[in-house]
C-alpha cells in the first residue's frame, strides 16, 4: 500500500469535524469520512447536487446480490440524494463556477452533515446555499435533507429539482430491475428489485418549500421520479427545500412500495424529525461516549471512530452483521470477516449489548453456509466463511484481477486457508455469555455455533505419529505474509482454547438444559468419542514454545526464516509486500500484522496460556520490530497500543493509537475512499478501555488499573457487565487509592452489616477521589470563620466567551449592523449594549422592536447574521485573545482547575479553534447544548455537568447581566468583568482579567464566604 501526505483542511472539535476547503483531489475519501447512517443503512457523504467523480452510496444492510461467475457484494442502492439547483440556468455544481466560501461540518451528536457555500456561477451570479441531512436513528427507514437557497447580489430564476436515482452502480454493476415508479399526493415513488437476489425495494419522497410561493412539478422519467419547481429569487430571500424520504425492503416486509407510501404519508415535518433524531442520539451517547480531557484531538477522533461503529450496528436486525468497511464503501464489497467479533464486537458487547446480540445471532442464522463450506472441503461441523454475505457461503474472491493487462492474477488462499475465523466467532460468542449472563440465547444459538465450529476442528487436525502430536497444517494465521505455513501458534492455540470451551458449554448444556443437549447431540451427530477426541487435541496439539524463555514461534520454522531489518527500509510509503515481492516475503521473518502478539492479546484479559507479562515483554521484544505496523494491516496498530501500554511504553502506545485514531480522517494508508476502517475503529475503543483504561473484568465486575497517555487529565466512559451500568471516571495519579478504594467498597456491600452506602454505589465505580463536601457560596451553612475559609471548595471555571476571553462582541455588533444596514432598520452601538449576552433570536426581536416579520422571514435573518459572523470569525487568531486571558487559563490549569466554557454561541467550537486555546478547556457548553438560552441557568449546569462538578464547586465569569443572572440561578459564583452597572449582581466585579491572580480571586471569594456565613449564623 502506498501512501503520501496531504493537507485535508479538518478542524476537530469535542465533537464537531469541520472541512474548511473543497479538494477534488480528496473527494471520494471525504465521502467516506462524512458517512452518515442508523444501523439499518449507511449513506456516504456524497454531494447533493451530484460531481463528476464521485461515488455516491446508500447500503442497506443485508441486501446483496451476485456479480454473475466473480462474487457476491453488498449493493447500492436508489439513491435518496440528488438535489439539483440551477441558477438563471447555470446548474450549481462544485466541478463550475467559482467557490467563494466553502465549510462542511459533521456532528457527531446528532448524526449529521451541515455544508455551507458561497458560489458564484459561470455568468457571475453569487449564492448561498446551505445544505443538511440525517439518517434518522429514531426511525431506521426515514431520511431527510434540508437546503436553504439565498441569492447574494441578483434576482433571477432558480429551478429546483429533487429526485430519486433507480441508477446506482457499484463501480459500473447495476444490481437492479425496474419494477415500476409513479406519484402520489405526497410525492413520488420508485419501486425496484435485485436481479439475482430477488430483494424488492421500495422508496418514496415528499417535498415542502418555504420562504416563497412555488408549487411542484412530478417529472417520472424512467427510474428518475423528480420533484421539482422554479420560482423567480430576489436577492437576500432565502428558500428552504425540504425532502423526505421513507425506504423498506422485502427482507423486513412483504410489501416495500406502500410501507414507504404509508410511512412518508405520517410524518412529521423536518424539525420534529430532526428533534426525535437528537434524542435517539442522546440516549446512545449516553451509553456509549467516551470523555477524554487535555487532548482534543483524541476527543475527536475517538467519538468519530465510535460514531462509525455506532451508525453500522444493526439495532433491530439480527439476520446481519458488521462489513468490514462498515456500510460506507466498496471496499471487501461489504463482505464480513472475523473483523466483526474480534475488533468491532467489544464496543457493543460493554455498551449496546442488544447490538451485540444482533452481531452474533448472524452467526447462528448462517450456520447452514458454514455447514456447506465444511462438507464441500470434505470436513465434518461448521467451517465458517473468511468472507461471508447473507447466507454464510464463502464469497471470498478466488483471485485478484490485476489492471495491469500484462499481470499475472494472484490467486486469493484466505478461503481456503484461513480457518482461525472458526475459533474467533465462538471466541466473541463466549465473551458475549460472559458479559451478559444471557443463558437463553446461549443454549438457544450461541452453544450450537461453538459445538458445530468445534466438530470441524476435530476433523481438521492431522495426527503427527512420530511426535504423537496433533497438527493443523496448509493455514495462513492472522500474519497474512505467509501464505502456506504449518502449526501457525495463533491458530493452533485459539483452536483447543475453542475445544475447551466446547467441552465447558456442553456440560453446561447437560445440566441446565438438558433437552436442549439431547437436540444438539441428535443434530450435530455428537458422540461421546468425538467429545472424548476433543480432549486429546487440547492435551496434544503442537505449540512451538520455549518456556524458559516464554518466546513463541510463530509458525513452524518460522526462526530460520531471513531476518529483515525493517528500519533499513525507512523512510518509506508503502508495505513492505511490494518491496520485497510475495514470495522473497513470505520467505522473511517480516509479518504484516500481529499474530503471536495477537494471540497473547486475546489470553491476556482471562491471563490464560500463553499469557503471562514475561511472555509478553519476550514476545513484544522479539516480534514488534519485526512488524509491518505503519503500512501492513490497519488491525495491528490498535493492538500492539494496548500492549505497549501495558508494558509500560506510553510513548509508543499513543503513537500507534493515534496512528489507529486517524486512519480514516487522515486516510494515512491512502484507501479511505473504499470505506471505514471498522476493525481499526474497534480496535481504537479496545486501546482506550483496555489499554489506557486499564479494565479488567472480575467476577464481581470490571475494575480498572489506567495508566492515562501523558497529557490526558481525565478519561471518563461507562461499561455495562451482567445487567448493570459501571462508571468510571479516570484521573492520571490516583491510581493504587482508587483501587484501594474500589475494593473497600466491594468489601463493605459485601459484609454483613453493611453501612447505608450511596444506592448507586454497586453500579458506578471511578477511580477519582470521593469529592469532598462542597461548599456553599450564594447559601452558605453556618460555619466559624475558619471552617468557611477552608471548605471554599472551587474546582471549575466557566467562562463566557464573547466581552471575556475575546471581543467576539465586536463581530457580532458589525454582523448585527450589516444586516440592520441591510433591513433599513436603525442600529448602533449603543443599541448593540442591550444585546450583550442575549440569544441570537432575542437580539434580533430587540432590534425589530414591532416590525412585523413573518416566521420564515426571522429565520432566514438569523441565519444571514450568522453567515456574516462566520466570515468575520475566519479572521480570527491567538491574538485576538483579551489581555490577561491566556495568562489566567494557564494559571487555573496549572492549579488543577478545570475549565469551560458557557457561550449561548453555536460558532462557540470554532472561535476557541481560531483563539489556539483548546488544548486548555475541558468541556464545552455552547448554542447546541440546551434550549433555554440566559438567563436560564440551563448553560451553566450543563457546563458544570460536563466538567464533572457541582454548581457550589464552579465559578462563572461573565460580562453581561444575562450571564451573571444565569450563574446566580445555577447556584455558582458570579465574577463580573466591565462595568458595575452591568455586572454589579456578580459576587466579585473586574474590569477585565488583565493582571487577575487566582489566589487574590479566591481570597475575594473566602472573604464574601465568610461574611455569608456570620450573616447567616445571626
Amino acid at each position: 500500500m502506498q501512501t503520501k501526505a496531504r493537507s485535508r483542511h479538518f478542524i476537530y472539535t469535542d465533537w464537531i469535524l469541520i472541512e474548511t476547503q473543497f479538494d477534488p483531489e480528496q473527494l471520494q475519501s471525504k465521502e467516506t469520512v462524512f458517512t452518515i447512517g442508523n444501523g439499518y443503512l449507511g449513506t456516504r457523504g456524497s454531494f447533493e447536487e451530484g460531481h463528476p467523480h464521485a461515488l455516491p452510496a446508500t447500503f442497506i444492510n443485508g441486501v446483496y446480490d451476485d456479480v454473475p461467475v466473480v462474487y457476491t457484494e453488498l449493493v447500492n442502492c436508489p439513491d435518496w440524494l440528488p438535489l439539483v439547483v440551477i441558477v438563471n440556468g447555470d446548474r450549481f455544481r462544485l466541478d463550475q463556477g467559482e467557490i467563494l466560501n466553502y465549510d462542511r461540518q459533521l456532528d457527531l451528536r446528532q448524526g449529521l452533515v451541515i455544508r455551507a457555500l458561497r458560489w458564484r456561477s459561470p455568468s457571475g451570479n453569487t449564492i448561498d446555499i446551505h445544505f443538511e441531512r440525517f439518517a434518522s436513528l429514531a426511525d431506521p427507514h426515514v431520511l431527510a435533507l434540508r437546503c436553504k437557497i439565498t441569492p447574494v447580489d441578483f434576482d433571477g430564476v432558480i429551478e429546483v429539482q429533487a429526485s430519486i436515482n433507480g441508477y446506482p452502480e457499484n463501480q459500473g454493476f447495476n444490481h437492479w430491475e425496474g419494477l415500476d415508479q409513479g406519484k402520489t399526493n405526497q410525492g413520488i415513488w420508485l419501486q425496484r428489485r435485485t436481479r439475482n437476489s430477488r430483494i424488492e425495494l421500495g422508496m418514496a419522497a415528499k417535498v415542502t418549500i418555504s420562504g416563497t410561493e412555488a408549487s411542484l412539478q412530478v417529472s417520472t422519467a424512467p427510474g428518475y421520479p423528480t420533484l421539482s419547481t422554479t420560482y423567480q429569487a430576489k436577492a437576500q430571500q432565502t428558500v428552504t427545500v425540504e425532502k423526505i424520504v421513507t425506504v423498506f425492503t422485502s427482507r423486513e416486509i412483504e410489501t416495500p412500495v406502500p410501507a414507504a407510501q404509508e410511512k412518508l404519508a405520517h410524518l412529521p415535518d423536518y424539525t420534529t424529525l430532526q428533534k426525535a433524531n437528537l434524542q435517539a442520539w442522546d440516549e446512545v451517547w449516553q451509553q456509549s461516549d467516551i470523555l477524554i480531557e487535555g487532548d482534543s484531538t483524541a476527543t475527536f477522533a475517538v467519538r468519530y471512530n465510535l460514531f462509525q461503529l455506532l451508525i453500522a450496528g444493526p439495532q433491530h436486525d439480527d439476520r446481519v452483521s458488521i462489513p468490514a468497511k462498515t456500510l460506507s464503501g466498496f471496499g471487501y464489497r461489504g463482505h464480513i470477516f472475523w473483523d466483526t467479533e474480534i475488533f468491532m464486537l467489544p464496543l457493543f458487547l460493554f455498551t449496546q449489548p442488544a447490538i451485540a446480540h444482533n452481531l452474533l445471532s448472524y452467526r447462528w442464522h448462517t450456520l447452514p453456509g458454514a455447514q456447506r463450506k465444511a462438507a464441500h472441503y470434505g470436513y465434518k461441523g461448521a467451517m465458517y466463511a473468511w468472507e461471508s454475505a447473507d447466507t454464510g457461503d464463502e464469497v471470498t474472491p478466488r483471485w485478484a484481477l490485476e489492471s495491469d493487462f500484462y499481470g499475472e492474477d494472484v490467486r486469493i488462499w484466505c478461503r481456503d486457508r484461513e480457518i482461525h475465523i472458526n475459533a474467533d466467532i465462538p471466541y466473541g460468542i463466549w465473551n458475549y455469555w460472559e458479559a451478559t449472563g444471557d443463558d437463553e440465547w446461549m443454549q438457544k444459538c450461541g452453544a450450537e455455533v461453538i459445538l458445530d465450529a468445534a466438530i470441524f476442528w476435530g476433523s481438521r487436525v492431522e495426527f503427527n505419529p512420530e511426535q504423537e502430536k496433533y497438527e493443523i497444517r496448509g493455514v495462513i494465521g492472522a500474519d497474512e505474509y505467509h501464505e502456506l505455513v504449518h502449526n501457525n501458534a495463533f491458530t493452533n492455540r485459539m483452536a483447543q482454547w475453542h475445544l475447551e470451551k466446547a467441552i465447558a458449554v456442553y456440560d453446561w448444556l447437560v445440566d441446565k438444559f438438558p433437552e436442549r443437549a439431547t437436540e444438539l447431540e441428535q443434530k450435530l451427530k455428537l458422540t461421546p468419542q468425538e467429545r472424548s477426541h476433543w480432549q486429546d487435541i487440547i492435551a496434544k496439539i503442537l505449540f512451538f514454545y520455549d518456556p524458559s524463555t516464554e518466546l513463541i514461534e510463530q509458525i513452524e520454522g518460522f526462526f530460520q526464516l531471513e531476518d529483515i531489518n525493517l528500519a533499513e527500509y525507512e523512510p518509506r510509503d508503502r508495505s513492505m509486500q511490494p518491496i520485497l515481492g510475495m514470495e522473497k516475503t513470505n520467505k522473511s521473518q517480516v509479518l504484516k500484522q500481529p499474530d503471536v502478539l495477537m494471540l497473547l492479546y486475546l489470553m491476556r484479559e482471562s491471563a490464560d496460556f500463553p499469557y503471562n507479562k514475561k511472555a509478553l515483554q519476550t514476545n513484544w521484544d522479539y516480534y514488534a520490530p519485526r512488524t509491518d505496523i505503519t503500512y501492513g494491516s490497519s488491525l495491528g496498530p490498535a493492538v500492539h497500543a494496548i500492549l505497549a501500554s501495558d508494558l509500560g511504553k506510553s510513548t509508543e502506545a499513543y503513537e500507534q493509537f493515534m496512528h489507529a485514531s486517524m486512519v480514516d480522517l487522515e486516510d494515512n494508508r491512502g484507501n479511505t475512499k473504499d470505506g471505514i476502517h471498522g476493525a481499526t475503529a474497534g480496535g481504537v475503543w479496545q486501546a482506550v478501555i483496555f489499554g489506557f483504561g486499564g479494565i479488567q473484568l472480575t467476577e464481581n465486575g470490571p475494575v480498572a488499573n489506567p495508566h492515562l497517555p501523558p497529557g490526558w487529565t481525565r478519561l471518563k466512559f461507562k461499561l455495562h457487565w451482567r445487567g448493570k451500568w459501571h462508571e468510571f471516571d479516570l484521573r492520571p495519579g490516583q491510581v493504587a487509592q482508587d483501587i484501594t478504594n474500589q475494593l473497600k467498597s466491594l468489601q463493605l456491600s459485601l459484609s454483613a452489616n453493611p453501612p447505608n452506602l450511596r444506592s448507586e454505589a454497586s453500579e458506578h465505580q471511578t477511580a477519582s477521589p470521593t469529592s469532598p463536601a462542597p461548599s456553599s457560596p450564594p447559601v452558605a451553612n453556618p460555619q466559624s470563620q475558619s471552617e468557611a475559609t477552608h471548605n471554599l471548595n472551587i474546582q471549575g471555571f466557566i467562562f463566557d466567551l464573547d466581552g471575556v476571553l475575546t471581543d467576539t462582541a465586536e463581530l457580532h455588533y458589525l454582523g448585527w449592523q450589516k444586516l440592520a444596514d441591510e433591513e433599513g432598520i436603525p442600529f448602533n452601538r449603543e443599541a448593540n449594549e442591550a444585546l450583550r449576552g442575549v440569544s441570537r433570536r432575542a437580539s434580533l426581536m430587540l432590534i425589530l422592536k414591532d416590525r412585523p416579520y413573518s416566521e420564515a422571514q426571522i429565520e432566514e435573518m438569523m441565519e444571514r447574521k450568522n453567515r456574516y459572523y462566520v466570515e468575520l470569525m475566519q479572521k480570527m487568531t491567538p491574538q485576538d485573545l483579551l489581555p490577561g486571558a491566556i495568562a489566567f487559563l494557564d494559571e487555573l490549569r496549572q492549579a488543577g482547575i478545570k475549565i469551560g466554557i458557557g457561550s449561548g454561541s453555536k460558532n462557540a467550537r470554532t472561535v476557541i479553534e481560531r483563539l489556539g486555546i483548546a488544548d486548555k478547556i475541558d468541556a464545552i457548553a455552547d448554542g447546541y447544548s440546551v434550549q433555554e438560552p440566559k438567563p436560564a441557568p440551563d448553560l451553566f449546569l450543563y457546563a458544570a455537568k460536563q466538567l464533572g462538578l457541582e454548581p457550589e464547586q464552579s465559578v462563572v465569569v461573565e460580562d453581561a447581566a444575562a450571564g451573571v443572572e444565569a450563574a446566580l440561578a445555577a447556584g455558582m459564583w458570579a465574577v463580573g468583568l466591565g462595568p458595575a452597572e452591568r455586572v454589579g449582581a456578580a459576587h466579585v466585579v473586574l474590569p477585565s482579567l488583565a493582571g487577575v491572580k487566582w489566589a487574590d480571586l479566591r481570597a475575594k471569594l473566602s472573604n464574601i464566604a465568610r461574611q455569608k456565613d456570620l450573616g447567616t449564623s445571626k
